[in-house]
């Protein structure tokens, strides 16, 4: 079982890349991936709501505690030792400022993708990793 299973977005060109970059430092297999999007997801996750999950990112902790948006960048970066690079975004000052322009990133993210790698369709990043 992992320490962390992160619910995200596999239709954003730009979370898909990062959870690849994710997975490549994952050596130790901490982090599961699962795109709220694919065909089996509502069966395999009947208690994480996608609709929910497609607004701001979802992660389960491997006790089972859901946790949100930031909290699981942090916890995924840290995972595979690059924590030191994203804690100031979990400190009280800049805390409320990283968690206001993550939500604006969560709800525009498709065309922010799009704008960065200049495309203008969605790329599909349906990837499957096996732990």
């Amino acid at each position: 079982m992992s320490e962390l299973t992160i619910f995200y977005d596999g239709r954003c060109a730009l979370c898909s890349t990062e959870m690849r970059r994710l997975k490549e430092l994952d050596l130790n297999n901490r982090i599961t991936l699962e795109n709220i999007f694919a065909d089996d997801f509502a069966k395999k996750h009947a208690t994480v709501n996608v609709e929910d999950a497609n607004r701001i990112l979802h992660g389960m902790r491997g006790n089972g505690e859901l946790i949100y948006g930031l909290d699981v960048t942090v916890l995924a970066w840290t995972l595979v030792g690059k924590g030191k690079w994203v804690a100031p975004l979990r400190w009280p000052i800049i805390k409320h400022l990283a968690d206001a322009a993550y939500i604006f990133f969560a709800r525009h993210r498709q065309q922010i993708s799009r704008l960065m790698t200049r495309s203008s369709a969605i790329t599909k990043c349906d990837f499957k990793i096996e732990s």
